[in-house]
């Protein structure tokens, strides 16, 4: 039973970073054009991009991504089947995230292009640098004698 919940949370883990690449380009491509200062964060935006450069990476090199296959190994510690879960939650965050039928090469062109997707949207509208430098002078407050 605790492998099952186990396996459940890596794929809610799994749904939760797809979402964010996913929704976070989404909104880079919103907040664009109405130049909002938020998706300008270095923070989000290097973040965003080392998430589909990892999963851009693992396409290339043939890896699989390590989330699916800890959901694996989980299931069957479990003594559940790959695609079958036990709990309602686990079964809906499974069917969200993986498509029954489709070849290898169909991912790995969605992989690879979002990849592409998230690298223009840098391009075309970059994020804020980062910004290191002296902390800001405080008065000191005369001595009282």
């Amino acid at each position: 039973m605790w492998y099952g919940l186990a396996a459940d949370t890596v794929v809610a883990v799994h749904v939760a970073y797809v979402a964010y690449v996913v929704l976070g380009q989404v909104a880079v491509i919103v907040a664009a054009p109405f130049r909002w200062q938020w998706a300008r964060n270095p923070w989000f935006r290097f973040s965003h991009l080392t998430a589909i450069a990892v999963v851009g990476y693992e396409e290339i090199r043939g890896l699989r991504c390590p989330l699916t296959v800890w959901e694996e190994q989980l299931r069957a510690l479990a003594g559940q089947t790959y695609n079958v879960s036990e709990t309602f939650m686990g079964r809906l965050m499974h069917d969200l995230l993986f498509i029954d039928g489709k070849p290898d090469i169909f991912f790995t062109t969605v992989h690879l292009a979002m990849l592409v997707l998230v690298v223009q949207a840098l391009i075309m509208y970059p994020p804020r640098w980062f910004r290191f430098g002296r902390a800001p002078r405080v008065a000191l407050a005369p001595a009282v004698a």
